[in-house]
């Protein structure tokens, strides 16, 4: 008889169903929270723990592959000539939206509950004082352990990319410290797989907590805005990300179910980084080489976040419509350029999206007293934004590998794409 065994996916659904479910019954009883936020918080550090030995390992294996500073260049050239092209893509998408469904026009501001945004507001005062310069300066970093240690992607990256040319390029000298982090990144691969038994825990755990706290209640005001945000999300990943696909010969739900896992944890976690590592391996194993999946998806976390400032451009409408004022075309396009710098000067910034509409709103006359009317269903929100986030970035290693002429699938896939 065969033994039944449900898989990764069905059992962090499963979680998903039953976290919904214990967070209605449990709607504001803060000691249910209390005792499921501990179990949700340990899965979430159990990742973050693993993830900048692996972005930094992965990187410096990849750089050291390549071999060279122009191959390297050549490739960070065209990830940041995507990132940029598909961000402006995603924000046009969402003002679109915006402007067609008209999601906060005649919307009762009496009817709505205001939320505390001391925390983004101090954060958003503190970057205001940042040049364009100094976020450039901040990406070379003065101590790499301190960076490791705030989790700075960016300036990691930097560092590992360095680390690995000057590995590639004393030769012999250098394979002991490449095998050092081959060891590295193959060890934390088997502990991601590990921590990864207890998903489907903490999956239950993030989610009964945010429904306990926020109820399904917080949902039907901005309900309007809930449903436009998340209609735009799946037209963007079916339609513009489709098409994408479909252009270096790829199929987008070849694609989604692929990575159908790390979807649903990114969905119930509003967490990209509980997914990087496996995308990351999973994308190599779909045919795109390690160096570049080790390159462009760890950079794609901090350059490349479709599903944040597609949201973040409905999201500046929405408080535009909500307090009746008319934005111009010109104003509009304002918007999405600020849109675009801001968006990739403040990645790894905590609440980063409410910090870039706050930096956003002052450019354009909007009063940033409109984000407490929807900081309690951004939660609710967030999780979209992040599933978007991750597909789009486990495309982009797909496309800037078929743009490099590298791309190759196994050949099962190849047979499936010929057939679809």
């Amino acid at each position: 008889m065969k033994k039944f065994k449900l898989s990764l996916a069905n059992q962090i659904f499963i979680g998903l169903i039953l976290g919904i479910v214990v967070g209605g019954i449990f709607y504001g009883n803060e000691t249910a929270q209390s005792v499921l936020q501990p179990m949700g918080d340990l899965f979430i550090r159990m990742i973050k723990m693993i993830v900048v030995p692996i972005v930094l390992s992965t990187i410096i294996v990849a750089i050291a592959g390549v071999g060279d500073i122009k191959s390297v260049g050549k490739l960070g050239s065209k990830s940041l000539t995507y990132f940029i092209g598909m961000t402006m893509v995603a924000i046009m998408v969402g003002l679109i939206s915006a402007n067609i469904f008209q999601p906060g026009a005649g919307l009762n501001m009496d009817s709505l509950q205001q939320s505390d945004i001391s925390s983004y507001v101090q954060t958003n005062e503190e970057q205001e004082g940042k040049s364009i310069a100094d976020t450039l300066l901040h990406i070379v970093p003065t101590n790499p352990i301190q960076a490791m240690v705030e989790g700075d992607m960016l300036a990691i990256i930097f560092f590992a990319v360095v680390l690995g040319l000057g590995i590639a390029a004393i030769g012999e000298t250098g394979k002991p410290a490449l095998r050092f982090f081959e060891g590295i990144a193959k060890a934390m691969f088997y502990v991601t797989n590990l921590f990864m038994k207890y998903a489907p825990i903490g999956v239950f755990a993030l989610i009964g907590v945010t429904i306990s706290k926020y109820g399904f209640g917080s949902l039907i005001p901005l309900g309007k805005l809930a449903l436009t945000v998340y209609g735009t999300m799946i037209f963007f990943v079916i339609v513009v990300l489709g098409l994408t696909a479909k252009l270096v010969g790829f199929n987008i739900f070849h694609l989604l179910k692929m990575i159908k896992e790390e979807l649903l944890l990114a969905f119930s976690t509003a967490s990209s980084e509980t997914v990087l590592p496996r995308i990351m391996d999973k994308m190599e194993k779909a045919g795109s080489p390690k160096h570049i999946a080790s390159f462009v998806i760890p950079t794609g976390y901090s350059f490349n976040l479709d599903g944040s400032v597609l949201y973040q451009a409905i999201a500046s409408l929405f408080i535009a419509q909500m307090f009746g004022i008319e934005l111009s075309i010109g104003q509009q396009i304002t918007l999405m350029l600020v849109l675009m710098v801001t968006s990739k000067g403040m990645a790894g910034v905590p609440g980063v999206s409410f910090v870039v509409l706050l930096a956003t709103f002052s450019t354009i006359g909007l009063p940033p007293e409109g984000l407490a009317f929807i900081a309690g269903i951004d939660r609710i929100l967030d999780m979209g934004r992040t599933a978007v986030n991750v597909v789009g970035n486990s495309l982009a290693a797909i496309v800037v590998a078929k743009w490099e002429g590298q791309f190759n699938p196994p050949l099962k896939e190849k047979l499936e794409q010929q057939a679809s």
